[in-house]
């Protein structure tokens, strides 16, 4: 079975757990997309639900699929966020932001009672660390903030390049928020909790990809058919 075909299953398994009447958040990325459009089939078939994408590319997909959108000014808390993931670990710590929207996305996370991770199970690993640590940063002062992102890195035993994301067009990426995102290729974090409380106060990060304690439950498609991994 092909990659997109399991990305969909595991959207459809998720799409299980929404109820009539449900505030839900929207995810960003490939796998999410799948939930946005079987999520569309099911509003147009009756089911009364309310969206906040996390990505005007998100907005721009539940706008096409008819779903119903809010934000969180309009309201300040939702029943379940359905999102995907670049890694994944056995007590649902997360890689997320390979597209870039990982401050949108923690944000809805932490409003949302539940999060659902949905993934092909490419993405499971024993350690994070192999996909690359999105850091969101403000582009004044760069070189100071990373300086201050490697000694973190180096406080937890880990180190590696970090760089700048560039877009398709070869330009500086920036994100909906205007800010740059700067990918640190660590290969492996052995305490990923305790790196992300050590990012959190550094001047210049806006936030990072690390989601710590937001998943309860993983929905993971692969050759032998779905698993579904509660939070520990």
């Amino acid at each position: 079975m092909d990659m997109d075909a399991l990305k969909r299953q595991a959207a459809a398994r998720a799409l299980e757990e929404v109820r009539d009447g449900m505030k839900l958040g929207l995810g960003t990325g490939s796998t999410a997309k799948h939930f946005v459009e079987l999520l569309g089939e099911k509003v147009a078939a009756g089911l009364k639900v309310v969206g906040v994408p996390t990505s005007e590319a998100t907005r721009a997909d539940a706008i096409r699929c008819g779903v119903p959108l809010t934000t969180l000014e309009e309201i300040d808390h939702l029943d379940l966020t359905v999102d995907g993931a670049d890694e994944i670990d056995p007590d649902l710590n997360l890689i997320k932001g390979g597209g870039g929207a990982l401050l949108r996305e923690k944000i809805v996370a932490a409003a949302s009672d539940r999060m659902i991770v949905i993934a092909d199970d490419s993405k499971w690993v024993e350690t994070l660390g192999r996909f690359p640590l999105p850091v969101e940063v403000i582009p004044f002062g760069l070189a100071a903030t990373q300086a201050a992102m490697a000694r973190a890195f180096a406080a937890v035993g880990a180190s590696g390049q970090m760089v700048v994301r560039k877009g398709k067009d070869g330009h500086v990426f920036v994100t909906d928020g205007g800010h740059w995102i700067v990918d640190a290729h660590l290969g492996r974090i052995n305490d990923a909790p305790r790196l992300a409380g050590l990012l959190n106060p550094i001047p210049g990060v806006v936030e990072h990809g690390l989601f710590i304690g937001l998943g309860s439950r993983a929905v993971l498609a692969g050759g032998q058919g779905i698993r579904v991994v509660e939070k520990r």
